[in-house]
């Protein structure tokens, strides 16, 4: 899937495939940058087993309810990165979002801080969403931060909504649960 280049014409295009085990390091250590710098969030040394699992994109990659996407320049330079659990019972996040039938889950996006504004994000949601929808989920769902403004913010505009009831406690931090009903997709 390539992005749509009238959108931005000075930058060079990008497309979305499926995380090789070759990236994987580079996946993980874009997740772990990204997050621990975003002001508000805990960092390494507060929750070190957070960063851990942010930096094992293999054995998230091993699970078959997880896909891995990254996004890609030309180049090959990575992007971004988002994980879709097609099982929420393999989200692995605290609150009752495990326990949700009929969903699927969007966890763990990322995008390059040198690459940030180009709509990256909004295109590995999306691949999330049309996943979700093609396997006949009714819902998708995914969990962000206050530390994480710009994503909520892109969330609510792609149609999530705030689900309180899926929000929980990670440490000290307060998680906030989406959800977007599928349903309300379809033309």
């Amino acid at each position: 899937m390539t992005h749509r280049q009238q959108h931005m014409p000075v930058r060079a295009p990008y497309s979305i495939a499926i995380a090789r085990p070759d990236q994987y390091e580079a996946v993980g250590e874009l997740l772990v940058h990204t997050y621990s710098t975003l002001t508000g969030m805990p960092q390494i040394i507060d929750q070190p087993e957070y960063y851990a699992r942010l930096r094992a994109v293999g054995a998230r990659a091993a699970n078959t309810a997880i896909t891995v996407y990254v996004a890609l320049s030309t180049a090959g330079e990575l992007l971004g990165s988002v994980d879709f659990i097609d099982s929420m019972d393999q989200y692995g996040s605290g609150g009752r979002a495990t326990s949700i039938a009929d969903a699927a889950g969007i966890r763990l996006l990322a995008v390059a801080q040198a690459h940030r504004g180009r709509g990256i994000g909004k295109q590995l949601t999306r691949v999330c969403i049309e996943r979700a929808a093609v396997m006949g989920k009714s819902q998708a769902i995914l969990h962000t931060t206050r530390a994480m403004g710009t994503a909520w913010a892109m969330y609510e505009r792609l149609g999530f909504a705030r689900s309180e009831d899926l929000d929980f406690m990670q440490g000290d931090l307060e998680v906030y649960g989406f959800r977007l009903r599928l349903a309300q997709r379809q033309h």
